[in-house]
């Protein structure tokens, strides 16, 4: 397919994804990943997905980025960018080699086992190199290596070392920490992240989040990441955006979802957060389990774990609406309705 440039940017977001559905073909029949998700990340935001593990979240990050396995495909809705230069891309339809020049340059995603992605038989030296000659094949390799070792200082490190060490060289908060200055290379303007802190102690987790907040800071990108673990939310996000079973459950400031929840799920997810004065007896997940989602399933797919699902929850799909200017929630007992018939309210 070619790839779409539509209108001039917009002052508001950077990202926004319509009505998104991606699905997977198995050998039980086709598995609805992520089923119409819309969302915006604006310029210099912060933006956190959470939810269960396989509630869809790595796949619409990996959507974005046009790197999903082979055996997904976007079935509908649309991903839309604005570049540097001004113009509005659709991602989902764009080409492999074009999407080539966005990827660094104007969006990077830094995987769950993003330490692990650095060639063990090359220099650090050589992987900055080749990142940028990917993209600007002229530029001077003293040019590229002073600025390599600027932002290796951003985030702490002796740029000069790190350079010219091996991967093996380096701790697993160092090999974190030279991704994200590697990352940060051709001053993209989307950072996607997923669980940027997975596998590293509690002191190197609590450096690489002041870090982000450091970088995001003072070189103005936005970033989206995703995450289970609601402490990092806190420090990291300035929204949060709710999936449950492939769709987006809640939008909110992250501010007023840690007050407090309005849908149900995400009450549970944050009543379910261990407390270190807890007794075991005291510890508390949310009832059932998450639907098979290769099986049709009629109406709310958290209904039938919900405790204040109604008979209409069972028939009806609730789609995302505002409750109020900065929120929005997909449900039929708390959301706002707008048919004029009053609903519950938190």
């Amino acid at each position: 397919m070619k790839t779409h440039i539509a209108r001039t940017q917009s002052a508001g977001h950077l990202l926004s994804i319509q009505d998104l559905s991606i699905s997977y073909r198995t050998k039980r029949g086709k598995l609805q990943a992520v089923y119409k998700a819309s969302f915006e990340i604006g310029r210099g935001e912060s933006v956190a997905i959470i939810g269960e593990s396989g509630c869809g979240k790595t796949t619409l990050a990996t959507s974005i980025v046009n790197m999903l396995p082979l055996n997904a495909s976007i079935t509908e809705g649309r991903i839309l960018f604005n570049t540097r230069i001004g113009k509005e891309l659709s991602l989902e339809n764009a080409s492999e080699k074009h999407l080539r020049t966005i990827r660094w340059s104007e969006i990077v995603m830094m995987f769950q086992t993003s330490q692990s992605s650095f060639n063990p038989v090359s220099r650090i030296e050589s992987q900055f190199l080749d990142t940028v000659r990917a993209h600007n094949p002229n530029s001077s390799r003293e040019m590229i290596f002073e600025k390599s070792r600027k932002l290796l200082e951003m985030v702490y490190l002796d740029g000069e070392k790190v350079l010219s060490s091996y991967p093996h060289e380096l701790s697993g908060g160092m090999k974190q920490r030279t991704m994200i200055a590697l990352a940060l290379l051709l001053d993209p303007q989307l950072v996607i992240l997923d669980e940027p802190t997975t596998a590293l102690d509690l002191i190197t987790q609590k450096k690489i989040l002041e870090l982000l907040n450091s970088l995001r800071s003072s070189l103005g990108f936005s970033m989206m990441f995703i995450t289970h673990d609601l402490g990092i939310v806190t420090q990291l996000a300035d929204r949060v955006v709710t999936m449950y079973a492939g769709s987006i459950v809640e939008d909110a400031p992250s501010k007023e979802f840690f007050e407090y929840q309005v849908h149900p799920y995400g009450k549970g997810l944050l009543h379910a957060v261990p407390k270190l004065d807890a007794a075991f007896e005291e510890l508390y997940s949310i009832p059932g389990t998450t639907p098979d989602l290769v099986e049709k399933i009629e109406g709310c797919l958290f209904a039938p774990r919900c405790p204040y699902a109604l008979d209409r929850c069972t028939k009806e799909v609730p789609r995302l609406l505002n409750i109020d200017s900065k929120r929005k929630v997909a449900c039929h007992v708390f959301g706002k309705k707008h048919d004029g018939h009053k609903e519950g309210t938190v």
